[in-house]
């Protein structure tokens, strides 16, 4: 970790032992690790998330990241603005118990829509 971070960060102190090595595989294994996703793709994950569930730790430490990985200001208003539609639709959708097999048969359906639209397109 010291290696990586250049320290210990005394919140990480804080975790019970059982906690605290997964912890930390957690983050240098998805966070920083090589994935599927680009570091750039996980940072701006991580910034509408931790906007998304208002953790003002969590909003500094992902745009600080997500500025080492050259993303701009407009993209990380980009990224908060798109989880703040997530977070609106979802208690939208959650408020007045939206029948979740509806749901799923209406997005399906709209999926195949737009695939025919773009299929059309494409000939």
């Amino acid at each position: 970790m010291e290696e990586m971070l250049g320290q210990v960060p005394s919140w990480m102190e804080l975790l019970a032992d059982p906690a605290s090595e997964h912890s930390w595989g957690l983050f240098r294994d998805l966070e920083a690790g090589e994935t599927d996703l680009s570091a750039r793709e996980k940072t701006l994950i991580g910034v509408g998330v931790a906007a998304a569930i208002s953790c003002p730790y969590c909003t500094y430490f992902h745009k600080e990241d997500a500025r080492l990985e050259g993303v701009t200001e407009d993209e990380l208003e980009e990224a908060v603005n798109l989880a703040s539609v997530t977070k609106y639709f979802s208690t939208i959708l959650h408020g007045n118990e939206v029948d979740i097999d509806d749901f799923v048969a209406e997005t399906d359906e709209i999926v195949k829509h737009v695939k025919e639209q773009e299929a059309a397109a494409d000939d």
